[in-house]
Order: structure tokens, then sequence, then C-alpha cells
């Protein structure tokens, strides 16, 4: 198993110490990196991203102590809004094509909920420009308790309604609300959800089990709708 170094602890760095990213000596990481209030840190394989070393708050994100995260894959514990983006975002990283990259999340804890949170990934390089190491930085978000947002019920109807491809004519008709009325509600679950469109609002809320499984038309689920 692969350890962590620390920096120098000693009582007039303590407070240094505590908020450093733990970077190998000879070893650059993008220079301008600042590791987020509440972050966790993993340290991966560049070659399969598995982790090789790991904070114990990162570790009882997932229910896993830091001995059990090493080796596993950080793509099997962590699920992003859009199929796939979290490889692509991965490879472009290794290939030298972005040093760092930062996106939205979905993870699960030890007693199977899902949790919502941020993610910063930073290339970790030699002097050469090799890339040796990716370090990654999580933040649970301040919805992470629920495992995702709550919404009133009549949010939720419209979620639905988008979700099964309804037009905002067809909402307002069902709903008995304006088109503006359904607009707005849209545009502001568009902002809640960071979705630049309805697809990625649809995607993002599936990622952080808004739905339930197996359903159709889909129904957000009771514990979402207060």
């Amino acid at each position: 198993m692969a350890t962590t170094s620390f920096p120098d602890a000693s009582p007039s760095r303590k407070k240094t110490a505590a908020t450093a990213v733990p970077v190998r000596r000879g070893l650059t990481a993008a220079p301008d990196h600042v590791t987020p209030a509440a972050a966790c840190t993993a340290h991966l394989s560049p070659r399969d991203l598995t982790v090789t070393a790991a904070e114990p708050e990162f570790a009882r994100q997932f229910g896993l102590s830091a001995d059990d995260i090493c080796g596993r894959g950080l793509l099997e514990l962590l699920r992003s809004p859009a199929p796939g983006l979290l490889r692509k975002q991965f490879t472009a990283l290794s290939s030298g094509r972005s040093r760092r990259f930062k996106e939205k999340v979905t993870g699960r804890d030890g007693d199977g909920r899902n949790f919502a949170a941020d993610i910063t990934a930073i290339a970790v390089r030699q002097p050469s420009g090799g890339l040796v190491g990716v370090v990654v930085l999580l933040r649970r978000s301040a919805e992470a308790g629920t495992g995702g947002p709550v919404l009133s019920a009549l949010d939720a109807q419209v979620l639905e309604g988008v979700a099964s491809g309804e037009s905002t004519v067809q909402m307002a008709s069902r709903l008995y609300l304006s088109r503006q009325g359904i607009e707005y509600r849209v545009g502001q679950m568009l902002r809640r959800f960071d979705a630049p469109n309805r697809p990625a609002l649809v995607a993002r809320a599936h990622a952080l089990g808004m739905f339930a499984a197996g359903q159709w038309p889909p129904r957000v689920l009771p514990e979402r709708v207060r």
C-alpha cells in the first residue's frame, strides 16, 4: 500500500500543514491550486485512476477506511451526471490538454445513500512534464445530507414533465400554469442543478437519485418532495 507523506508539522507550522496538499519532493502540481474549505484529499494512479493513498475523511465519505479504499477505482466510487464525462476529463488531464478540472459528482456512503459533491482533480507532474500522479479534492455539497435537492410539490411535477419530454405548453396545460410560470420554474431548477439546458437538468437529477427507479413516466421520489 502506498503511503502519504505530510509537510513539516512543527508547532510553528501546524496551520500551514493542515491545509497543504501533500506532493512528493521533486514533483510539481498546478501552481494556482487552492484546497477548498472542508475538502478531503486522495491520490490516484495516473495509469488506472485507482486510489493509492487517501485521507481518512475521504475514505469515510464512502463508508471505508483509509486502508480499504486503496486500490479502489475512483470511477467506481463516483458518478457524473453525464455518462463518460469523468473519464474524458481525466483523459484530458493525463494527455496534458488540461492541468486541472472541477466537476459535480455523486457518490454513495456507507449506508447506501447517495450524496452530492464537487471534485477538483489536479495533475502532479515532474519538472520534465511527465505525469506521475493525480490529486483529487472532494467536498460534499450543502445538499449532501439528503443525497440530493428537495423540491416543492409543484417543482417536482415540472421536473417530471421535463423528464418525460413534455413541452412548456403541455406542462402549462396539465398544471394550470402560464407558459411564463413553467419557464420560470424550469429556469430556477437549471440554476439550482447547475445545468445548461433541459437534457442536462434531467441527467443531473437522475445522477442525484431524484427519480424512482424503473418507473415511467418519471416520478420524483417522495423523500425528495417537501
